[in-house]
């Protein structure tokens, strides 16, 4: 790694997207390096389709790119991150409203009783077994979350999953800190029931 990469690699966020709006593309490409994880979490969290995750996340980081220059304050760059990820999330849910769903032949949903074939085929590349099980309680958990509605899902995953404080939910999500607060709780009480049966 080159010295150049490492001094960006040190800096702070804050510092990052300061050079970034200088038009600085190294620190733009540090910028991005360092959220992409982060984008790409919050939208498998959010994205009920799986597939549509890789390309919400190129999105967000498209937009992140072009538009990083608009941030007036650069210590509210998270929020304004995730009100980017936000405001995809809402475009995608509009556009499936009006797109019919595709079911996939290889997977034998039955809608009544949410039973896939899948779920009960052995995967024999599971090793260890506590690896296996943390694998397993994590997609359950995302399931929980993808179940819960739109506003919920959003709240908690910014707030759990990004480590955003309520204001910065509530600016990322255009609401106010009480909504912001009563959707988190909400959301805490469906998943806790979801999961009692796992957890």
């Amino acid at each position: 790694m080159s010295a150049n990469k490492l001094q960006y690699r040190k800096m702070t966020l804050e510092e990052l997207v300061v050079l970034s709006q200088q038009n600085d593309f190294k620190a733009l490409e540090e910028l991005i390096r360092r959220e992409q994880k982060n984008v790409f979490a919050t939208f498998s969290y959010l994205a009920k389709k799986r597939e549509n995750v890789a390309d919400l996340t190129q999105e967000a980081l498209l937009r992140l790119a072009k538009n990083i220059h608009s941030l007036k304050n650069p210590k509210h760059f998270k929020s304004w991150l995730n009100q980017i990820v936000t405001n995809l999330f809402y475009d995608e849910l509009r556009k499936s409203a009006r797109k019919p769903d595709i079911i996939s032949m290889d997977e034998e949903n039955d809608d009544e009783t949410n039973f896939s074939l899948k779920s009960i085929i052995p995967d024999k590349k599971c090793k260890p077994p506590e690896k296996c099980i943390s694998a397993e309680l994590e997609q359950i958990i995302k399931d929980a979350i993808r179940a819960l509605p739109e506003q919920f899902r959003i709240a908690i995953v910014l707030r759990e999953l990004q480590g955003l404080s309520y204001e910065e939910i509530a600016e990322a999500t255009n609401s106010s800190v009480g909504t912001v607060k009563s959707r988190i709780s909400r959301a805490r009480l469906k998943l806790q029931d979801g999961l009692k049966s796992y957890i």
